[in-house]
């Protein structure tokens, strides 16, 4: 079907790391995309995209592989592997062998295709993990892989990093070609401790972006208060520059959490596009990472959200059916006077995952607006006592977003 497959190799020279692909130097722009807009990321300058699974249930592999490679992209193909902290027994010797054949198949399926880069065994698997063993099953899938694939390199991306966790990768899966850690609030500090921990060979950031939503301040009633969309791409921004493109020796590049929009915690924490396919600040920011140049059109801004007066930090307590009001402080390089403002209010989400399993969207609710300023909002609060969040929504009519949240309670 394919003339030949792209051929990957990890060379290093003096401690420096550099991915081949073909024979030229190839660093990693990436992102990671389940279910996004694969055209978008080769229009903003990414040059690749990783998954978490080889079906996705919208799309085979195969079919994902063809449209990056259309967008001449390179895929980091992931393959799904059994969590512990989903009930899977790494004592187990048949339900490991059978997980290695099934993983077989999707190899023999995917190696040949010209858009293949790297191949992810699992995901997070040192989450909530007790069994080391999990790092043998690894290693034997990976030296498997290598039989079978001898063109592409093969990683495993782990929920941080501590000395415990290096140490059993080098002890029980040396056959790994390179790290992959999932870092958020504490990138900053992860190419100090990568080398404090003694790894010595290249590896790369598998996802990277928000501030996790255990890492930010609470509420008196433990709803987590999310940055809004311009803090975001702060944070995007100088985490990026000062930890990922700063590290030269041995990280080959990163990939962007999350290419895409997916409810966990909230609809709009972790993805770099809302709902409606909007782009976010932090898309601008990537844009300009990768291709040192800003978009010609800029996303608008929140810079500050209140309820009477009031920061989430505060921890607004509202009486049922109360007259409230909202204020944004917003700001834009361009569209300043054509810009849109859209708000919702929320059920505080309940269904909370770990690891990024899927979470159900809280429900939306029906409440009265009073009356409506582009930057102010009267409303009254939910008649029924409960844990809320208002959404604030900025948009240039065409594809440009901000966004904000407040989570209050009705008592």
């Amino acid at each position: 079907m394919y003339n030949q497959p792209s051929k990957v190799r990890l060379i290093q020279s003096n401690g420096n790391y550099q991915l081949m692909v073909n024979g030229k130097p190839f660093y990693i722009k990436g992102g990671g995309l389940e279910f996004g807009d694969i055209s978008s990321l080769a229009a903003h300058h990414g040059n690749s995209f990783r998954t978490w699974r080889t079906d996705n249930g919208q799309q085979s592999a195969l079919q994902v592989l063809d449209e990056a490679h259309k967008y001449g992209l390179m895929v980091t193909m992931g393959i799904e592997v059994a969590r512990e902290r989903h009930g899977f027994d790494y004592n187990d010797i048949a339900a490991v062998e059978a997980q290695k054949n099934l993983i077989r198949e999707q190899v023999l399926t995917l190696k040949e295709h010209p858009a293949l880069l790297i191949w992810c065994i699992g995901n997070e698997l040192n989450l909530h993990y007790s069994n080391p063993k999990v790092w043998d099953a690894v290693n034997d899938i990976s030296v498997m892989i290598h039989e079978l694939d001898p063109n592409h390199l093969t990683t495993a991306p782990l929920a941080g990093i501590t000395q415990e966790e290096i140490t059993q990768i080098k002890n029980r899966a040396p056959d790994l070609d390179l790290l992959s850690v999932q870092e958020y609030g504490e990138l900053m500090t992860l190419p100090n401790r990568i080398r404090a921990y003694g790894w010595d060979g290249a590896y790369m950031v598998t996802e990277w972006g928000a501030t996790g939503h255990w890492e930010v301040p609470k509420t008196s009633w433990d709803a987590p208060i999310e940055e809004n969309s311009h803090t975001k791409a702060q944070h995007y921004l100088k985490r990026y520059q000062k930890a990922i493109a700063a590290e030269t020796q041995q990280c080959v590049g990163s990939y962007v959490f999350l290419w895409g929009q997916k409810q966990e915690r909230t609809p709009t924490w972790y993805g770099l596009f809302l709902e409606d396919g909007k782009e976010t600040e932090s898309v601008d920011v990537m844009h300009f990472l990768w291709s040192h140049q800003w978009p010609q059109t800029r996303c608008p801004r929140i810079n500050n959200l209140t309820i009477n007066g009031k920061k989430a930090l505060e921890n607004v307590v509202l009486p049922p059916d109360s007259l409230c009001k909202a204020s944004l402080q917003t700001s834009s390089l361009h569209s300043k006077n054509n810009l849109h403002f859209r708000w919702e209010i929320l059920l505080e989400s309940t269904d909370l995952q770990e690891g990024g399993d899927p979470e159900k969207r809280p429900n939306s609710i029906l409440f009265q607006i009073v009356s409506q300023q582009p930057k102010e909002l009267l409303f009254k609060a939910p008649k029924e006592a409960g844990n809320y969040r208002l959404f604030a929504y900025v948009d240039d009519g065409i594809s440009k977003a901000a966004t904000a949240n407040f989570p209050f309670q009705v008592k």
